[in-house]
């Protein structure tokens, strides 16, 4: 099999030389648009269902909740196992599929099931939910906010309101988790002696706040020239109007809800937080799609952070970038395969010269790393494999063998020639490169 490749390579050379461009060319190609990530995808494909309950104990979760969702989903096409989570106001279950599985088939298949179930979800459970499709490795950037001179609760509305819309918008951002700060609230802090010594419940409270907090339509009244649309004002925004909603009347007095709470602005009790560089701030995590480039959609993250400059300095708000950047390993890992690339070119023409001194015999060796490299990204991307840190890595080490193939090869037939030259009845040269290359392929 060898003997008839490198026969017909020496017989058709210049078809092989034409391939060898062509190649070279469409390699480049390639390389240059191919995928980018940190890792490449491991994780079979699966669909993570989260579903909030507030209030609800991890058994209670368990039976209520995960239970129903997991006999729910089970059965779907394709599905390999089901594993689940229930913790203290949270499920988290994750439908694993075979390999092979189409992700974006298999979602819409739980989709549907989880429309049935949601119905049936115990009163003050949210609806189960399907977390964005990510990759493996999805986290392309982690970026800090903080400031010297506005409150934790400025900084997180910002980040809420200004900077996650935003990346949100990004081509290829799945989804922008933010941490830490404080959360701005309306909060409604009931005194009791006021609530009985006014005869009422907390459920009279509950009621008039969401009477006041409600948006719902009114109807509209037809005149005879035009129909006019009412509106209702539904959205509190400031503690100040909220305090004034109508609790009750007791004779000729009017019961605010300001009479028996009081009503504020304040942040919501925490579950965590977050620090950078020792110093309390918000955190936002951005997250890829499923199948995009990280380096591509870490540069439009960042452009888009750029952007809103005009808008961090208006709110003398500090960003704090690329606290994490999975980009940077993939550009490093391409640095170094470019280093070891330039490297084993210069030591091939190096040692080559030294031995042989004969440039010719460089060129060719030196040929080979590139048009080998080239060769493996073109076989990689149509195995459907990124460029990751670990293919880069392991066509950094498969230079080495690249090298020490091409000098073996390059120098026996080199050494061959020369001694053909000297013989008394040289043999063609078609033959003595043929006899040559097939002496070492043992060895290569």
């Amino acid at each position: 099999m060898l003997k008839a490749i490198v026969e017909l390579s020496l017989r058709f050379r210049g078809t092989v030389i034409a391939l060898a461009f062509v190649v070279t060319g469409y390699g480049l190609y390639v390389a240059s648009n191919a995928k980018r990530d940190v890792f490449p995808e491991f994780a079979p494909p699966q669909v993570v269902i989260q579903t909030e309950a507030p209030g609800l104990s991890p058994e209670e979760v368990e039976a209520l909740v995960t239970g129903p969702i997991e006999a729910a989903v089970n059965g779907a096409g394709n599905l390999e196992s089901i594993r689940s989570e229930s913790i203290q106001g949270l499920s988290v279950v994750t439908a694993i599929f075979r390999e092979g599985t189409n992700i974006l088939q298999a979602r819409q298949m739980v989709g549907e099931r989880l429309v049935a179930i949601a119905a049936q979800m115990p009163q003050g459970v949210r609806s189960p939910t399907m977390v964005p499709l990510t990759s493996a490795a999805s986290m392309v950037l982690v970026i800090g906010l903080t400031s010297q001179t506005r409150s934790l609760m400025d900084v997180r509305t910002f980040a809420d309101w200004t900077v996650r819309p935003r990346l949100l918008g990004v081509p290829g951002v799945a989804k922008v988790a933010v941490f830490g700060g404080e959360v701005r609230q309306i909060q409604v802090q009931v005194r009791p002696e006021r609530l009985i010594g006014y005869g009422l419940a907390i459920d009279d409270v509950l009621a008039a706040a969401r009477r006041a907090t409600g948006v719902r339509g009114a109807g509209f009244v037809e005149t005879p020239a035009q129909r006019i649309v009412l509106r209702t004002e539904g959205q509190v925004l400031t503690p100040d109007t909220l305090g004034e909603v109508v609790l009750a009347h007791r004779g000729a007095s009017t019961v605010r809800l300001r009479d028996v709470a009081h009503v504020l602005e304040a942040p919501e009790p925490k579950v965590g937080d977050a620090a950078i560089n020792g110093r309390p701030g918000v955190l936002l995590v951005v997250s890829s799609q499923y199948g995009e480039n990280t380096e591509e959609v870490t540069e439009a993250a960042e452009r888009a952070l750029d952007e809103m400059r005009p808008a961090r300095e208006a709110e003398r708000v500090t960003l704090h970038p690329a606290l994490f950047r999975p980009a940077s390993f993939v550009q490093t890992a391409i640095e170094n395969v470019n280093f070891s690339l330039l490297l084993g070119g210069v030591l091939v023409a190096v040692v080559l010269f030294l031995f042989l001194f004969n440039l010719r015999t460089a060129f060719i060796s030196l040929t080979a790393i590139p048009l080998s490299l080239l060769t493996a990204v073109i076989v990689l991307d149509r195995l459907g494999v990124t460029l990751n840190t670990l293919t880069l890595g392991g066509l950094a080490i498969a230079i080495g063998e690249v090298v020490d193939d091409s000098i073996i090869d390059v120098e026996n037939i080199f050494r061959r020639l020369r001694e053909n030259r000297a013989s008394p009845e040289p043999r063609p040269a078609f033959g003595v490169v043929l006899d040559a290359s097939l002496e070492v392929r043992g060895a290569v």
